[in-house]
């Protein structure tokens, strides 16, 4: 397996702000000296979010971690990231998942089916849009699951002064994470992951779906968003323990996921947290697991710590690491954190 050169990954943070302060929240975050600040998809949209953020900053690296692909056209996804890319001055990375079945079927109500192929598809017809833009040629799409041959003057808005965004996809089946390495600019690995989980199966799989395609490691971004259990006290670190403890409880529960766990030679404990996730029984589910299971996945330490502890764990494995600041208290915890980490300013990664 090659590795990345031998620099701090730059340091990003995801954030899950509420409508009306993205923008100062954004700024703040510029001022402290993070490279970039990600946004999920939970309860609003992150791309009409990160349109505002756009205008309160400058250099700050603006992406989504993730955009729900399935929920919406190609075309839908290729005109808003076209808009935040021209508003940010280029400053855009798109992150895509697919979500799981249930979520696109009944919340968006759209349809669901081999989600691996259906992203590579995705990727491969937003390229094709923006080139349509880009180059001023008809635009001919024909694939299993989307089909775009229709772009009129009126509805082309011609080539973008900033070039298209990167496309980063997110994953953390092996399945997913070789579309990502054939058809994009970078893997988004899910926080379900350890570091030995990225090194012997996810990292094999982009390196070689990379070198089939016949494309460069160099200018692939591989960005992690690991769990952290971290505060000011060693109270405060060991309550948020108890919240990932919960976290995994909830992933290690997903057979999608199971695979992670297998890795480390702990099948039975997704087998028992699938039963009890079937059962309902979510309170007895955090209490299966381990203190040796949230150290293999966490980064468990006082902030000040925790900085440098990321950046020796997966500093080594990732291009990009994002922290995690859920709520504003949580932000202001990290909001020091680019004193502690690294060498050099976020800024100039």
């Amino acid at each position: 397996m090659t590795t990345k050169t031998e620099t701090s990954a730059a340091l990003d943070v995801a954030i899950d702000p509420g409508m009306g302060s993205v923008g100062q929240i954004a700024a703040d975050v510029e001022r402290s000296g993070f490279g970039g600040m990600f946004l999920g998809e939970t309860c609003h949209d992150p791309l009409l979010l990160l349109a505002a953020a756009s205008q309160t900053t400058s250099t700050l690296r603006l992406g989504t971690s993730i955009y729900v692909a399935f929920a919406r056209s190609p075309m839908v996804t290729a005109i808003a990231a076209n808009d935040v890319q021209a508003l940010s001055a280029g400053r855009l990375t798109l992150g895509l998942g697919s979500q799981i079945k249930p979520h696109i079927t009944r919340r968006f109500s759209m349809p669901w089916s081999q989600p691996a192929a259906r992203m590579r598809e995705y990727v491969l017809a937003l390229r094709a849009i923006w080139s349509s833009w880009e180059n001023s040629v008809p635009l001919r799409f024909e694939g299993e699951f989307y089909t775009h041959n229709l772009m009129t003057p009126m509805f082309d808005p011609g080539p973008n002064p900033y070039g298209n965004p990167p496309v980063i996809v997110a994953g953390v089946g092996e399945h997913m994470t070789r579309v990502a390495g054939e058809v994009a600019d970078g893997l988004l690995v899910h926080s379900f992951v350890t570091k030995r989980y990225l090194q012997e199966v996810l990292l094999p799989n982009v390196e070689g779906a990379l070198a089939a395609a016949g494309r460069s490691r160099a200018q692939f971004e591989v960005i992690v968003s690991p769990m952290f259990a971290t505060g000011s006290t060693d109270e405060e670190v060991a309550e948020a323990r108890e919240f990932v403890r919960g976290q995994i409880a909830f992933y290690g529960s997903t057979p999608a996921y199971r695979g992670v766990l297998d890795l480390h030679g702990w099948a039975g404990l997704h087998e028992d947290l699938y039963r009890l996730s079937k059962q309902g029984d979510w309170a007895q589910m955090p209490l299966m697991v381990s203190d040796e299971v949230v150290d293999e996945f966490a980064v468990s330490a006082p902030v000040e710590r925790a900085a440098a502890e990321v950046d020796r764990r997966w500093g080594p494995v990732a291009d990009r690491i994002s922290v995690t600041a859920a709520t504003d208290a949580a932000l202001s915890a990290w909001r020091d954190a680019p004193k502690f980490y690294g060498g050099r300013s976020q800024s100039d990664k």
